[in-house]
């Protein structure tokens, strides 16, 4: 299939999914420089998130998950230099074993420099990979990238796989903070799903729906597609949807950079539209 009509997928990750706070994929359609919203799609289970992930097909996501540490970690904990190997090297590790080294490393730093970052962490606004609370990225990676890695999806600029199933690194924060600045428009926590968050999604998506972004598309939702986002309270189906719109301005970008940057590092990776 030609990957102009590839299947767009935006992906909510959880670490450790459950009914209650599932993987969210959302799944769409570029038609010229709009990208349709077809359906959201929960997964409760890590197992179920591989087994998608495995199933033939043919699509381009974006996946809110680190798919690389920062080359300073690395290199400091002396761990493999090259990108497949480190990540197996990270897959047999505990998140306790995970903790306790993150923790020694940051314990030796000064205070304003604890983590490790990777290059375009600033430029994207992004927490460091290493980061293992609030949120807990280093865990997301240490659950994901093993299951996209034994998929065999295409890794752009990291390793190369199955090209009609192509995987990267997105952030809809990255989105989010451009239309709508730094205002807050989720929560986890029912106490803090206040009106001021329901009206920044609302927000939000007049945004996206306008095609306000300086990446050239619009947001095609139904009444029904939209009152379900502005309802999830916890923003998750939302970001779904902001990282399957960074996937449609990949999929313009076209192979084989999907508009990553040539001077990528192949360890770090790079978050697609940074």
């Amino acid at each position: 299939m030609n990957m102009e009509q590839a299947t767009l997928v935006g992906c909510d990750f959880s670490s450790s999914p459950t009914q209650r706070k599932p993987i969210v994929l959302a799944f769409g359609q570029l038609a010229g420089d709009r990208i349709v919203l077809q359906r959201l799609t929960p997964l409760d289970a890590l197992a179920k998130f591989g087994h998608w992930l495995g199933e033939p097909g043919c699509w381009v996501g974006g996946f809110d998950v680190p798919f690389g540490l920062p080359r300073e970690l690395v290199e400091h904990l002396r761990w493999p230099l090259t990108w497949r190997e480190c990540i197996e090297h990270y897959a047999k590790l505990s998140r306790a074993e995970i903790r306790e080294t993150f923790a020694a490393f940051t314990a030796a730093r000064p205070a304003g420099g604890k983590f490790a970052h990777r290059a375009f962490d600033k430029l994207a606004g992004s927490s460091p990979s290493m980061k293992w609370v609030n949120p807990p990225v280093a865990y997301m990676l240490h659950a994901a990238v093993p299951l996209l890695l034994a998929a065999g999806v295409d890794l752009p600029g990291l390793h190369a796989g199955d090209p009609q199933r192509v995987a990267l690194e997105a952030y809809p924060g990255l989105l989010a903070r451009e239309l709508i600045g730094r205002r807050s428009y989720k929560s986890d926590d029912v106490a803090k799903q206040t009106p001021e968050r329901l009206i920044a999604r609302k927000d939000l998506l007049d945004a996206l729906e306008a095609g306000r972004t300086r990446l050239g598309l619009r947001l095609k939702l139904t009444h029904a597609q939209r009152d379900a986002l502005v309802a999830d309270a916890s923003g998750d189906s939302l970001d779904a949807v902001l990282c399957m719109v960074q996937a449609g301005w990949a999929q313009r970008e076209g192979p084989p950079r999907w508009g990553l940057p040539q001077t990528l590092d192949p360890l770090e990776g790079w978050i697609v539209s940074a």
